[in-house]
Order: structure tokens, then sequence, then C-alpha cells
């Protein structure tokens, strides 16, 4: 009988576009892919290490993984394995745990899965990760996530990710438009770009033989593909060049996603941050010149080392006067090996998470405002095949406006023309549909 595998995907999209990819890797050598609680006889779990919270649920998983398949054999690469491989496999359960260089490789490494006296741990330093795996996320949601980057040569004083992925690496600009006319031979609609600092694309071996511009520019004319999206782009390495190229292109969509971290200069110098204030106000008015109506995301840190309540507010303000969409709010937590734990002025995890909470209902107010500002125009929804409450489906626009309609089986993975015409009373989250392609054409 064939060996049936699970996956279960912690953190962001990169890692939903490697687990995709492993995974095909293991139909491709005859393994079954099932559900999580298909009583599998493998499980691979690929782990996020971003925050505190990222390694307890690594923990649970595992636990959930004994609980449906107690002779399963356990496999935790991502992020967390590389960073703590050896305190990974003390968790009962674990049965082999791989690294950066070796999470692609696993077949190979662990041959059959058989299991052995004690668990298995390969991880190399991260120095030799080096190599570039072209990974893409398919058959699994409406959009397809395409990993084109991977690694970061910054040093923000918070952040596990270099010692988690290695040094800055890309694929090259042919190599992704071949992927991406292979994503364009199926059924996807939507593209999105991702990787760790997808701004510095273009390094490879070191060197800079690419621009994240000339990518754009390529991907643009890729058949088959209806839309582009930009994943998260550091406002430094976010150039005019991109955003007008973006304003005028025919699939790039109207939506960025540019970390800020903080509003006080005083934080982000503390942050390693490679920008300041003037330079984000500077971004965001040159995307809303050219795009009204592009959406706009943000990250922002809540209780870093040193941040007073002064800071806290001046963070706030800032925030509440930017012509931004929605936040994505993190409380600070401390991470081993990184410099910010050295640092002073420690915050009280009760007054992280109030400021956490303060800028989440600021996060609120602003993707409301931004509904508002859609609410009569008509608007070009990717509808997903999930069935909601109440029968509904739902769908995101162009620039990002979250939208829901009356299921109907039609609709699924379509680009259907709609008219926004109203914010359902207690889902503010929510746009509701009134008008689809065919009211339209009457």
């Amino acid at each position: 009988m064939m060996k049936k595998v699970a996956f279960y995907t912690l953190g962001c999209k990169l890692n939903f576009s490697e687990t995709s990819t492993i995974s095909r890797l293991f139909e491709d050598r005859g393994y079954l892919k099932v559900d999580f609680n298909d009583s599998p006889d493998i499980f691979v779990i690929n782990t996020c290490s971003v925050t505190e919270n990222a390694d307890k649920k690594c923990k649970k998983i595992v636990k959930e993984a004994k609980k449906i398949s107690p002779n399963s054999f356990v496999t935790i690469v991502g992020c967390y394995a590389q960073l703590k491989p050896q305190q990974i496999s003390e968790i009962k359960g674990v049965d082999a745990v791989l690294g950066a260089s070796e999470k692609f490789r696993l077949l190979d490494i662990l041959d059959d899965f058989t299991k052995k006296e004690s668990p298995q741990v390969f991880a190399q330093d991260i120095n030799k990760a080096t190599t570039f795996n072209t990974s893409y996320a398919i058959n699994d949601r409406t959009r397809t996530f395409l990993k084109v980057q991977d690694g970061c040569n910054y040093s923000c004083t918070f952040c596990t990710i270099p010692l988690a992925r290695g040094e800055s690496r890309s694929d090259t600009i042919a190599n992704i438009v071949k992927t991406a006319q292979e994503i364009g031979s199926t059924d996807t609609k939507e593209v999105v770009l991702t990787g760790v600092n997808i701004g510095d694309f273009g390094l490879q071996n070191g060197e800079r033989k690419e621009r994240f511009l000339d990518l754009v520019k390529a991907l643009d004319v890729v058949e088959g593909i209806e839309r582009f999206r930009i994943s998260s782009i550091e406002p430094n390495l976010l150039t005019d060049e991109v955003i007008t190229f973006v304003s005028e292109s025919n699939k790039f969509v109207p939506h960025f996603h540019i970390p800020l971290q903080s509003g006080s200069n005083k934080i982000l110098k503390l942050m390693r941050r490679r920008y300041q204030r003037d330079l984000y106000v500077e971004r965001i008015a040159q995307i809303k010149n050219l795009m009204p109506h592009c959406c706009v995301g943000v990250d922002v840190i809540t209780g870093f080392p040193g941040e007073t309540e002064e800071d806290f507010l001046e963070t706030y303000q800032f925030l509440n006067e930017l012509n931004i969409s929605y936040l994505h709010v993190f409380t600070y937590s401390e991470r081993d090996n990184t410099a910010a734990i050295h640092l002073e002025g420690v915050v009280p995890l009760a007054e992280r998470q109030r400021r956490t909470t303060m800028l989440r209902t600021l996060s609120e107010k602003k993707r409301r405002a931004f509904y508002e500002e859609n609410l009569g125009k008509t608007a070009t929804v990717l509808f997903e095949e999930e069935i909601g409450d109440n029968g509904m489906m739902h769908g995101f626009t162009e620039n990002y406006v979250k939208v829901r309609a009356k299921y109907d089986p039609i609709l699924v993975n379509e680009l259907t023309k709609v008219v926004l015409s109203a914010i359902i009373d207690g889902e503010p989250m929510l746009v509701d549909v009134t008008a689809v392609e065919e009211v339209l054409q009457h």
C-alpha cells in the first residue's frame, strides 16, 4: 500500500509555497498526500519562529499528530528547525528534524522513514544554506504563492530570519518566468510573489545580477496569469520606478504590504531599520498619488525594548494620520541570539499587549474607512471555493477588499465584475455583493 503523508504549515506565505513544493516531491515518489486527520503514516510540519507563540504551536501540532496516528513518523522542517534542532528533537513524538539546507532533500536523507532508536537531526550551519530552491504553492487555494527570493542580509535587532534562512539569494528571472508559465497553464488566476526580502531580488552567489523592477516587467507579459500581487516589500527597496510600473501595469494589482515596525525614529534606529519616518511618508504619498484606490498594509511591532509611552503614542499618531488600509500588529517577543534581547528598557508584557490591542483597534478603523471609500465602486473579484457561514463565498478585489456573496459554483475561481454595495452590519471586514457581471451588462 502507498504510504500516506500529511503536511502542516506554520507561518508565512513563503512557508506555504515551500510546503506545497515538498508535498509534490512526495507525490512524485509515490506517496499519497492526505489530510492531517486521515491517519497519515508520515507527518511533515513546516515551522515558523518569528514569535514565541510559533514555537509553542509546533509542540501542539506534534502532540495532535500523535493522537491521530500514534505510530506515525513525525518530521519537523522550517525556520524553528534550523534555529533549535536539538531542542525540537527532544519533543515527545518527533522522529526527525531537518534544517534549511536539508528540508528539500528529506526524501533522500530519511529514505523510507523508518523509525530509529532516537530522533535524527540534520541541520548544518546556516552559512551552508546557499542554494535557491524554486517553490510555489498550487492546487492548495485560488491564489498561488511563488517564491522568488530567500534569505536576508539585513540585521534588524529583533529578527531571527537571517539565522534561520541564511543570506539573501534569488532565482533567475528566466527561471521564474518559466515557472510562472507553468502555473499559467493551470487554472490558477493569481500569483503572489513571495520571499524573505523580495525587494532585494537579484543576488546570485553573492553578486547582484538582476533587479526586482526587471522581474515584475518580465512577469507582466506572462500569458495565462490574470493577476500578480507583490507580498511584503521593504520601504527602502520599494522604488519609485516599481510603484510607477505597478500603477501602469495590466496584471500587477494595486496592493502593497510595506513593513514599518515603528513610527518613532528613535525606535527605528534601535531596530536597525534602513529608513526613517520621512521615507515611509514619501512612499505612501507616491503610491496614493498614482493609485488613490491602492490598498496599503503595514507591519508594526509593539513593546520593543526602549519604547516608552511617548514613543508608542508617536507611532499611533503617525499611523493614524497615514493614508493606509490595515495593520498587521505583532507584540514584541524576545528571541535568542538577537541583539534586541540585550537592549535596556524592557516593556512589561501586559503593557505590550495593551499597545497591541490599541493598534489592532486602529487597524479595524483604517480597514473600515478603506472599505467605505470603495462603496459604490465597480471592482473585479477573484472568488474562492470555500463556503462559509450561511452559504456565503468570499473573494478579494484587485485592491484587496474582501467581498462575500451568496455561493454560486459558477463564480468559483473566476474573476467577476461586481459593485461593492454595502458593508454588512456587525461584520465590517466583509462587503456584500448585489451586482455581478451579468447585471452590469444590462
